[in-house]
């Protein structure tokens, strides 16, 4: 595991060396989600935390449930009820 020193400068910007950029996959102007778990700053790309909420949310549904072939049938139905 890579460990680098950075400064936090003007503006409260944070430089994230090239190296973990590469790593991560980001390019400038991308955006990233921050969040502060257990004393520690977590960044990351936007596609990773969108991976990990889809993961968590696939365990709740069942093996061969298609979530948006329910919705859509739903709306279906309150369309026709209209």
């Amino acid at each position: 595991m890579e460990s680098r020193s950075t400064k936090i400068v003007d503006g409260g910007k944070l430089v994230i060396p090239a190296s973990f950029r590469r790593e991560l996959g980001l390019q400038i102007g991308d955006t990233v989600v921050m969040e502060v778990v257990d004393g520690e700053l977590r960044v990351r790309s936007r596609d990773a935390a969108i991976a990990e909420i889809q993961k968590l949310v696939r365990s709740f549904v069942p093996e061969g449930v298609s979530v948006v072939d329910e919705l859509i049938t739903d709306r279906r139905a309150e369309a026709a009820k209209e």
